[in-house]
């Protein structure tokens, strides 16, 4: 592979946000996971393991993630009971390992700001059209409607190195994906909530749920023609 290929195959890359309905063929999906499995890792550890989910898996999966979601949504009506409120508080309290929710440093929270800012332009979505901001923050948890949906699990006591060996794979993955044709989108958002995934898969005790991601075939939706900002990367100064 020349340097023009590769860099050539890492821009095209992007995050889609609209799938078609169409499954990504079982050898394709294990020539990616294959790939992923040549990054590098520390002293070769690979303290992570990842949970795919297709078919009846992944809409089991969507279900759950879509209940949460949209009791997360009710406690903030204004027009519910105390005991609605209560309800929809406990079925969206968040058990994920890591706090997702928790507050961005806030030169981090300003380049989050602006893709936010960005993105909601480029739908036409108001900053106060909740309605429509809440159905985007849907499709979030319903993996953008992607035929594979996949979850990276770390090593608790191992941590940062395993969490710093997961992105090196699931940037391999990702990359591996796109060479094959397949379009890609890293779900961090589905790290709010463990338990739908222990729901249906057997996760040993000492991995931590840190990232999803979804894989899957883009559409031509005017979603899929977005593009995140991508600055340069940030140098220390030399003393």
């Amino acid at each position: 592979m020349t340097t023009q290929t590769f860099e050539a195959l890492a821009k095209s890359r992007f995050s889609a946000r609209d799938f078609l309905n169409k499954p990504v063929d079982s050898k394709i999906l294990e020539t990616i996971l294959q790939t992923a499995a040549q990054s590098p890792s520390w002293s070769n550890t690979r303290g992570y393991m990842l949970a795919i989910a297709q078919g009846e898996r992944k809409q089991q999966l969507i279900d759950a993630y879509t209940q949460k979601c949209k009791a997360m949504f009710r406690t903030k009506d204004a027009t519910l009971s105390e005991e609605e409120r209560i309800i929809a508080q406990k079925i969206s309290q968040p058990d994920g390992d890591f706090p997702v929710m928790a507050p961005y440093p806030q030169s981090l929270k300003e380049r989050s700001a602006r893709l936010g800012l960005a993105l909601y332009k480029h739908l036409n979505i108001d900053r106060k059209d909740f309605p429509a901001r809440n159905a985007h923050t849907l499709r979030n948890f319903q993996a953008f409607g992607a035929p594979v949906m996949g979850f990276v699990l770390v090593r608790r006591d191992f941590l940062p190195f395993a969490a710093m060996d997961a992105g090196i794979m699931l940037q391999t993955l990702l990359l591996a994906a796109k060479e094959q044709g397949v379009d890609s989108c890293p779900l961090g958002v589905l790290a709010t909530w463990r338990s739908p995934l222990d729901e249906v898969f057997d996760i040993p005790p000492e991995y931590a749920l840190i990232t999803g991601f979804a894989l899957g075939y883009a559409s031509e939706a005017h979603v899929n023609a977005f593009r995140a900002e991508h600055p340069p990367i940030e140098l220390a100064q030399e003393k």
